[in-house]
């Protein structure tokens, strides 16, 4: 019998209304959930995933909202891989975020230049009805 190698990956998984209030919960999820698996409240990942998830959370309300349709996000923790990657899904695949220069006199349109910033990686992916749009936050290794 071979030995198997264990990967401990944590998922998190929630729909919430595509709404400010909806957005503002998952920012505040974010935290909650961080804090569950160990890193703590105001520590720089959870900070930075907070972030991260207000953007794309603002973002699915804003540019992704199609009546009816709430959004949905979703964590996963790699602690072995490092990596905490975060999807926000919304149900409008027609409108796939792309950077573009901000207008300077303009007071939106940063957002995605922050998760940029922030993350590692981060791409936009089709999905049945939809998209996901996703970023990956590297984990420095604890002291």
């Amino acid at each position: 019998m071979k030995a198997q190698i264990s990967t401990p990956i944590s998922d998190f998984t929630q729909r919430l209304s595509s709404t400010r209030r909806g957005a503002r919960l998952a920012r505040r999820l974010v935290a909650h959930q961080l804090d569950l698996w160990g890193i703590p409240h105001g520590s720089e990942l959870s900070d930075a995933a907070a972030h991260v998830v207000a953007e794309l959370a603002a973002n699915a309300v804003t540019h992704g909202h199609v009546p009816g349709r709430d959004f949905e996000l979703r964590l996963v923790y790699a602690e072995a891989a490092r990596t905490l990657r975060i999807e926000v899904s919304d149900a409008r695949g027609d409108r796939v975020p792309q950077l573009r220069p901000p207008d300077p006199g303009a007071e939106t349109g940063r957002g995605l230049r922050l998760v940029e910033a922030v993350a590692a990686t981060w791409g936009v992916r089709e999905r049945r009805i939809g998209k996901t749009v996703w970023a990956e936050l590297r984990v420095r290794p604890r002291e």
